[in-house]
């Protein structure tokens, strides 16, 4: 059997993380106090619901998507004013967004993600000069 294509949703709770998808009316779930721990509960969680397949997952081979609270909690590095100056975006809106205070329409998080996609290709592209 071919591995089939794992997509994990992300969120963030009052403590910690949780994870979960549904594979052909089977839901797969864990949870984890911070986002390495939670990684590595996604890793064992998913292998446990294929071992009987023989299969085994990496988690370069389960796509993660978090929701916007999630997402900046993994990546603090990201600066909030910088990136909503970037993509036009008012910084206490986007503030509201990453805190859950306000939930973003689809088209304000599509926003939000493409901005995030290009600030990663061209940190991707950047080649430092030694």
């Amino acid at each position: 059997m071919k591995k089939p294509l794992i997509t994990m949703a992300i969120v963030k709770e009052e403590v910690g993380y949780s994870a979960y998808t549904t594979f052909k009316n089977n839901f797969i779930g864990t949870q984890g106090e911070d986002f390495d721990e939670l990684k590595k509960n996604i890793v064992e969680a998913v292998n446990l619901a294929f071992q009987e397949k023989n299969l085994v997952f990496s988690i370069e081979e389960i796509i993660l998507k978090p929701d916007l609270q999630s997402f900046f909690a993994f990546y603090k590095v990201l600066n909030v004013k910088a990136l909503s100056e970037r993509i036009g975006m008012n910084q206490s809106l986007l503030a509201q967004y990453i805190s859950g205070t306000k939930k973003p329409s689809s088209m304000q998080a599509k926003r939000i993600l493409s901005g995030v996609q290009q600030v990663g290709k061209e940190l991707a592209a950047i080649q430092f000069l030694v």
